[in-house]
């Protein structure tokens, strides 16, 4: 008795195949939880931005007797709160990086290029599965940073609550950032392709130009800062103005520029993807 054996492929060549994109997404999220990276990045985000709320709101409450009047007058505790968020935005950052750098890195983009050739599709579903777990943790930790401080600020020192002015708005703002610098990131590691190159553009755009801009005249310095990423995030996650470096954008309208930023990298690092080989 003989078996008959086909031969035809029993697959379709990869142009033929249709790409369903859940599947897309599927793949890169399990790529995502899979890698220790991403589980070590969120808990030492969450370990300093709550452990940094823990102590400023100690350290505040038994200190505040020694503050000055103008210190007294100008406190934030929703910006206090918030001030952890800082170091979760500059992981999430190389995070962000690590989501594509780490590919080209190990030469696997080729396997993911082979399955899914349509590039576009390949850099939007990583965007899409790291920017919806970067809200999560985002948000996440900026109601808890927010919470844990206000709940050890005792008196005399003033806490917030959700309800004053501008109080939601910062820490709602606080956690979106989160996503939008992590996508930037993101952007970034698309264009460069290499980790350490990646990561080092991201840190010197996030902190080390605004000091180069900041030692400048202030007649030039000034009216450049306001774009920094820096300033914007302190726009955005505190219910008052803390630096004195003239006009700032208003904290959605500096939301807004930090959008147009993570959307241009974005958008540069998807049209070198398809120029370029893998």
């Amino acid at each position: 008795m003989t078996v008959a054996v086909p031969t035809h492929s029993a697959l379709p060549p990869v142009e033929g195949r249709r790409i369903r994109v859940p599947s897309v997404l599927a793949s890169e999220w399990i790529k995502m939880r899979s890698v220790r990276s991403t589980g070590w990045s969120i808990f030492a985000m969450t370990l300093i931005t709550l452990g940094v709320a823990v102590i400023a709101g100690i350290t505040v409450t038994h200190q505040w007797n020694t503050f000055s009047f103008a210190d007294k007058l100008t406190f934030d505790p929703t910006g206090l709160s918030l001030r952890g968020l800082l170091f979760s935005e500059l992981v999430i950052g190389v995070l962000g990086v690590l989501v594509i750098s780490a590919e080209y890195g190990t030469v696997t983009i080729r396997a993911t290029l082979s399955a899914v050739p349509h590039r576009p599709l390949v850099l939007t579903a990583k965007a899409v599965v790291f920017g919806a777990l970067a809200v999560v943790v985002g948000e996440v930790l900026s109601f808890g940073a927010f919470f844990l401080c206000q709940v050890l600020l005792s008196s005399p020192a003033p806490h917030a609550t959700l309800s004053q002015p501008g109080v939601l708005r910062a820490v709602v703002g606080g956690g979106l950032l989160v996503p939008v610098l992590g996508l930037f990131a993101l952007g970034i590691g698309a264009i460069v392709r290499h980790t350490a190159g990646a990561i080092t553009a991201y840190v010197g755009a996030f902190l080390v130009l605004p000091l180069i801009i900041e030692a400048l005249p202030s007649s030039l310095g000034h009216p450049v800062l306001k774009f920094m990423p820096f300033v914007i995030i302190n726009a955005m996650t505190t219910t008052g103005r803390s630096f004195d470096i003239g006009p700032t954008f208003s904290p959605w309208v500096g939301f807004g520029v930090m959008s147009a930023y993570a959307a241009a990298a974005l958008l540069v690092g998807g049209w070198l993807m398809v120029r370029r080989d893998a």
